[in-house]
């Protein structure tokens, strides 16, 4: 499957506005009606219908503690395609320019479309963000203190329980996620903390990224959504998938991350951008894996080529 192919959809957390402005900066992007659904009251909902009659969502999130709870406002995409991310980017410039803010409590999550994924696949997916994790999370700039709680990275035990069992099926790796066979998975179920969230598999029907710091930048937004579509595109169509852990290495890590984005198929000028927004925070150098030669200097030509017969001339001449 290739990544322009897969359907995903996206969480943008926002303070310093109420929802229902943010709802008319989302209409303003996609036309359509705004209405105040406001049940449940702890999510006390607006939603806009586009123009296409998909709904986007502006609702309450329990996590924003800095702000009051009016000015707490997650925006809810409806199920996008990739054709949708100038859509996308423009709904993001519209929220920033109503005044919504991220602050440190803020986060993107980008979901992608489950359906397509097996046991296997998903094992693969693992593997994949396990082995080239720590380049992922310093790329991101993950906080520690997140990675702690709502991001946790992919841990050695569930590789190890793939490894050796090798799921074919999604209720084969169902047992290994959860440890039981999960009939009934329940919305704040503690698996699904993690940077790579597959409870989601099961209680929603789509893998959840959860890597991302809150943003209004569309660009970043863009090169977010299409880092995850590329993860998963290969993880679908990878026979298998290595989980050797990279080390990482400050000196090649720009290079090392550049090759990485270049496997999962981000070539050419449409991922520019996505590639400069992904590399920007990497040490290193992008196009040498040991870092930029250093240059010799060069002595100046005039002063070698002064010899003291020469400066004597020179003085009796003046």
């Amino acid at each position: 499957m290739e990544l322009r192919e897969i359907h995903f959809g996206i969480e943008i957390e926002t303070v310093k506005r109420t929802r229902e402005a943010v709802a008319r900066a989302i209409q303003m992007a996609v036309g359509g009606e705004v209405r105040h659904v406001g049940t449940p009251s702890h999510y006390d909902p607006w939603e806009v219908k586009d123009d296409r009659g998909r709904v986007w969502k502006v609702v309450a999130d329990g996590s924003l503690i800095n702000v009051p709870f009016s000015l707490r406002a997650e925006v809810v995409s409806p199920v996008l395609t990739y054709e949708d991310l100038p859509l996308l980017q423009e709904v993001v410039r519209a929220v920033r320019t109503c005044g919504a803010r991220c602050d440190d409590r803020c986060s993107v999550h980008v979901h992608v479309d489950a359906s397509a994924f097996d046991g296997r696949t998903l094992g693969n997916l693992a593997k994949i963000v396990y082995k080239q994790e720590a380049l992922i999370l310093t790329a991101l700039g993950v906080k520690p203190s997140r990675l702690s709680h709502y991001t946790k990275p992919v841990s050695k035990e569930l590789i190890e329980k793939i490894e050796r069992s090798r799921p074919k099926t999604k209720d084969q790796l169902n047992r290994i996620w959860y440890g039981f066979h999960n009939q009934q998975p329940q919305h704040f179920d503690s698996t699904r903390y993690a940077g790579v969230n597959l409870h989601n598999v099961w209680y929603r029907g789509t893998v959840e990224f959860r890597w991302f710091e809150g943003t209004l930048h569309a660009g970043k937004v863009k090169a977010y959504v299409q880092l995850v579509l590329a993860v998963a595109a290969k993880s679908l169509n990878g026979r298998a998938a290595s989980s050797r852990k990279r080390a990482f290495n400050q000196q090649s890590a720009r290079y090392d991350f550049r090759v990485f984005l270049l496997h999962l198929g981000l070539i050419g000028d449409e991922f520019k951008t996505a590639r400069k927004h992904l590399l920007e925070a990497m040490p290193g150098d992008s196009a040498f894996k040991r870092g930029r030669p250093v240059e010799e200097p060069q002595a100046d030509s005039e002063a070698e080529s002064q010899t003291p017969a020469s400066s004597a001339e020179e003085g009796g001449a003046s």
